[in-house]
């Protein structure tokens, strides 16, 4: 008998290759260890499939003001397969390590991949299936919803910005709350990003009327504040066409982000001066 026909075979399994958050950070970590203004700040604690995982978070702070400081919460890769707002805010950051000015008076939090599992597998949804950006203020038990719901309550923002990108759009857009918003700092972020990318003109975008790439619909469990607080924060979420050049979103997400801050604090003196 052949006794080399009777070895088992071994059956040819691929372990799913999974991304490195770390790599992905690698450029913000190195500047917040050179940094005067950058510190990183990881948040929480859970587990997915035997694994612990934290929330990356950074704070940036700018120099001092004359008035309160502004906290503004900016969210990147809630959705797993959209790191290039995760890439756009180290561009940023950059930016303003270049020209703190930028952000005097501001205390901006910095939360790059808001879904650590999905952007390890690449990924829209976390590792348990879920969209995250549907589940929020719905008593959610996905653990990335619920730290993130407690750093919105907790540090009370006077503006919350989502950054995504769209596989469907030929162009830049973005949702906004609220008219004046609307003409005084989505309009202005989105005129400085179309040095780098196009507008999305239509009509109608990601299923919501638009007009001049400004949409003040959305989708029920985004990522944003709990309704009905006495002073509700800013709401903007910025949208980058995914498959233009991945450098022309990075740097389209970071001028526009230099002229929200630009644009919010001149409306914040001028309120103080009415």
């Amino acid at each position: 008998m052949n006794t080399e026909t009777l070895a088992p075979t071994v059956p040819n399994i691929t372990l799913p290759q999974r991304r490195a958050v770390d790599r992905l950070l690698a450029q913000l970590d190195q500047l917040a260890e050179n940094s005067d203004h950058l510190f990183r700040k990881p948040y929480g604690n859970f587990q997915s499939e035997g694994q612990n995982y934290s929330l990356p978070r950074y704070l940036f702070l700018g120099p001092q003001g004359g008035g309160d400081i502004i906290r503004i919460g900016i969210f990147a890769t809630i959705h797993g397969d959209e790191p290039e707002g995760a890439l756009a805010l180290t561009r940023f950051v950059a930016a303003l390590e270049q020209n703190p000015e930028l952000a005097k008076g501001y205390c901006l939090f910095l939360y790059p991949v808001c879904n650590p599992t999905g952007f390890e597998d690449g990924t829209r949804n976390a590792r348990s299936g879920k969209d995250l950006n549907r589940e929020f203020w719905k008593n959610s038990v996905e653990p990335e919803v619920k730290l993130l719901e407690t750093e919105i309550w907790t540090h009370a923002f006077d503006g919350i910005i989502t950054l995504h990108s769209d596989d469907t759009s030929n162009g830049l857009y973005g949702y906004v709350a609220g008219a004046v918003l609307s003409e005084n700092l989505l309009d202005p972020a989105l005129r400085e990003a179309e040095r780098f990318l196009p507008r999305n003109a239509g009509g109608q975008i990601d299923g919501f009327a638009a007009q001049n790439g400004i949409i003040t619909q959305g989708y029920d469990g985004v990522l944003r504040a709990p309704a009905n607080l006495k002073r509700p924060p800013f709401e903007i979420t910025l949208e980058t066409p995914q498959k233009a050049p991945l450098h022309r979103q990075v740097e389209a997400f970071s001028a526009a982000l230099q002229t929200i801050l630009v644009e919010y604090r001149y409306l914040m003196a001028l309120a103080q001066n009415i």
